[in-house]
């Protein structure tokens, strides 16, 4: 048997003990330092984003986002239906209400029509949410628009698709207020952590109070307003700023591994997730569905994946089924492509480490089940 093949596991180089080491040599060891100020940076001029404050997850970039968006006990917050819960789990921190918008076909992500009619049946909605599935672009320019005209917040969450670029900008700079994850199985990783992102200085200097527990400038220890501990170390961001020099690496690694995929699966009846013509996924999973005529399951491959120690997983099941959010609301156009998607897809191993051969056994798998 094969060793283990992941799904996504972390990817390390040379460079990032070496950040390590100065730190330690420094005994920068304590939070915050000289990486978490050159990580932000450095992370920032690679998205394009004025500014940035490096977390201790993506989810605390997620919360401090819907917090400076004023959202408040009762609000309405529309966001992806299709995603994971970290995605959503923030606007219950704030006491908001989550609206789930429903996905559409070209790229799984947020529909901006079925957004438009999320506007229609609640007016005063002033905050929005969307996710990059997998690391594939939504339709930004779109959902930006629709926000923008009936005056509500953008939020970017970019977690999954740090590098991918749409219309040739890259993600993560699209809404007022942006989120990424450096999670263990994402494209480059901090082994825990994520980012903030915005081009409004005010916003990031608050978010940056809150995340170091809103301490007042006094040699005591002085509170006005409710903070939170989530800034990142200077140790995790020294590991950031090592992957973040291979990232373009990860990219090129990620699209090989879904091409061979799409090659090798050819003739079957499934295809690839799919992505916008006018965007470039950083491929961060390589996912596919089965046509709903085969009589084969996603959960049947998943399961002869398993037995040859193989890890793939079903794609997320929708927000709006989730038992902890059964009272909250679900807007569509008609077309549930988020339960269709659950029922019919799979994330295949997309481990940048795994081999030729291993890649080329997990083929033969899935081909052999039908």
């Amino acid at each position: 048997m094969f060793e283990r093949i992941w799904l996504s596991s972390p990817t390390m180089h040379n460079e990032e003990q070496a950040f390590i080491n100065e730190a330690f040599d420094t005994n920068w060891v304590a939070p915050l330092g000289e990486n978490v100020d050159k990580f932000e940076q450095e992370m920032a001029s690679y998205v394009g984003a004025k500014y940035a404050v490096a977390l201790t997850a993506g989810t605390a970039a997620l919360h401090l986002a819907v917090k400076l968006a004023g959202v408040k006990t009762g609000d309405k917050v529309f966001c992806s239906d299709l995603t994971f819960s970290a995605t959503v789990n923030p606007i219950s921190y704030e006491g908001g209400t989550q609206v789930f918008i429903e996905s559409e076909r070209e790229s799984w992500n947020m529909d901006p029509r079925a957004l438009e009619r999320a506007f229609e049946k609640y007016p005063g909605c002033r905050c929005v949410i969307a996710a990059n599935l997998y690391g594939t672009p939504a339709k930004l320019d779109d959902i930006a628009a629709v926000c923008a005209a009936h005056n509500a917040v953008f939020i970017e969450d970019a977690a999954e698709s740090l590098g991918a670029s749409y219309q040739g900008r890259m993600t993560g700079t699209f809404g007022k207020y942006n989120a990424l994850s450096f999670n263990g199985n994402k494209i480059i990783t901090t082994s825990g952590g994520g980012m903030l992102l915005s081009d409004e200085e005010d916003a990031v200097k608050k978010a940056r109070f809150w995340s170091t527990q809103s301490r007042e400038p006094f040699p005591w220890y002085e509170h006005k307003e409710l903070g939170y501990n989530y800034r990142m170390s200077n140790i995790v961001a020294g590991i950031g700023r090592g992957q973040l020099l291979h990232l373009n690496e990860h990219i090129r690694e990620k699209e090989r591994i879904y091409r061979t995929y799409e090659k090798g699966l050819e003739g079957l009846p499934v295809a690839m997730n799919p992505y916008l013509s006018d965007s470039r996924p950083n491929f961060w999973l390589s996912c596919m569905t089965i046509n709903s005529e085969s009589s084969i399951t996603p959960e049947q491959i998943r399961l002869a994946l398993a037995a040859k120690n193989i890890e793939s997983r079903p794609i997320w099941k929708p927000m709006h089924l989730q038992p902890v959010f059964a009272d909250r609301d679900y807007i569509s156009v008609g077309d549930p492509v988020g339960e269709d998607l659950f029922a019919r897809g799979l994330c295949l191993p997309s481990d940048i480490k795994m081999s030729e051969e291993q890649q080329a056994h997990v083929i033969a798998i899935i081909r052999r089940m039908f």
